[in-house]
């Protein structure tokens, strides 16, 4: 039997494969998209109900042009699908004015012309009395951002694919990969498939199906949890903003009310680094409410009420935080997306586009030469 072939084949259908499937199906190329767990699913990055998108990026200001795009990109799936996948919600640093986050923000504001309002303390206090901090904190907020609901982001980029004619398996895991730079085999546990092109788009999974190309990425647990408030009308997103927060315990951020379950918040970072996803444990546990419990208790105290609900999610960790988008650095027809480290799905509609300008032209107009392979070799 014909073993079936495709333009390309790609691995893993969360945020970023999703989006690579749709932008490859929309430019009319035959894409198969392969995923080991039902479509849509939790035991990966691309769950939890809320994501944050902002464009004041403060990890570095190279990130802007691509959050811009991605804003575009959002707005036109929203068009296409007739759905509501992206809320406008302003987004409020705090922390110490020399610190990563605020001062961050603010040459990525800076450099690009973008609209950020400088709060002292004082001011914080008297805009957003919901936070309790010293006179040593100052706040920065940035009206033009919001949040991307996460499933349904997925979900909706799955959907056009497949209304485009991509080809969509589920509960389907890979095997193996081979290339030879001008074609790609995949064994699943079902088939195996072939294409011209590869895109390798495997969250947690990633640096097992990259062998030694991928020997840099780590995973890490994370818990997401909402929490009752004293008062749900003042924490709902006309009166309580999205926030990140540079403490001493680490950088914590949240969400506000939008649902029965209270405001989101989580601390980011904080957990050791793992090898596998086989490591991660899946249950709740006290420990993990504990720091956020502390957070909230100190500078959030309306918000630290009954826990309502709580996830585990997974990031793939680069060792300098930034993302891998980039050629495979053997084989030029495949293209790999991973170690997203805890703030790339607001950037899935662009990195969609960009797989795609790899994988059909070998390379994009869009700046992503820091995330390239090529530093890792430094890093070492």
């Amino acid at each position: 039997m014909a073993h079936p072939t495709f333009d390309v084949i790609v691995i893993g259908a969360g945020g970023m494969g999703s989006a690579a499937a749709f932008e490859l199906a929309r430019r009319g190329r035959s894409v198969l998209a392969l995923e080991q767990f039902p479509l849509v699913h939790d035991r990966g990055s691309s769950h939890g109900h809320t994501r944050i998108i902002r464009r004041a990026y403060y990890e570095d200001p190279a990130y802007v042009p691509l959050v811009r795009r991605a804003f575009e990109r959002w707005y036109d799936l929203e068009q296409r699908t007739g759905q509501h996948l992206l809320t406008d919600c302003g987004c409020l640093v705090i922390g110490r004015p020399e610190g990563e986050v605020v001062s961050g923000v603010l040459a990525s504001a800076g450099q690009h012309g973008l609209d950020v309002e400088h709060l002292t303390s004082s001011r914080l206090r008297e805009r957003y009395p919901q936070f309790q901090f010293s006179d040593d904190y100052v706040g920065v907020l940035e009206r033009d951002a919001g949040f991307l609901y996460v499933e349904e982001c997925v979900r909706a980029h799955l959907e056009q694919a497949r209304l485009l004619g991509a080809t969509l398996h589920a509960d389907e895991p890979v095997l193996s990969w081979t290339s030879n730079g001008n074609s790609a085999s995949v064994t699943t546990a079902k088939a195996t498939y072939h294409a011209q092109k590869l895109i390798l788009t495997a969250g947690p999974w990633a640096g097992q199906l990259l062998a030694e190309s991928g020997a840099m990425l780590r995973i890490m647990r994370q818990t997401l949890l909402w929490f009752g408030t004293n008062e749900p009308e003042r924490f709902r997103r006309d009166h309580f903003p999205i926030f990140l927060v540079d403490v001493p315990e680490g950088p914590f951020y949240g969400l506000p009310e939008i649902d029965g379950r209270g405001i989101k918040v989580a601390q980011h970072y904080g957990s050791p680094e793992l090898m596998s996803p086989s490591e991660v444990d899946r249950a709740i546990h006290a420990a993990d409410e504990a720091p956020v419990r502390a957070f909230l208790t100190q500078h959030i105290p309306g918000a630290n009420g009954p826990l309502h609900d709580a996830q585990t999610c997974i990031y793939t960790l680069t060792p300098d935080r930034h993302f891998l988008i980039d050629l495979h650095p053997q084989f030029a027809n495949v293209a790999v997306a991973a170690g997203f480290s805890g703030h790339g799905f607001k950037f899935s509609s662009v990195v969609g586009e960009v797989l795609a300008d790899l994988v059909e032209h070998g390379g994009t107009p869009w700046p992503i030469n820091m995330f390239g392979f090529g530093r890792f070799q430094t890093i070492r």
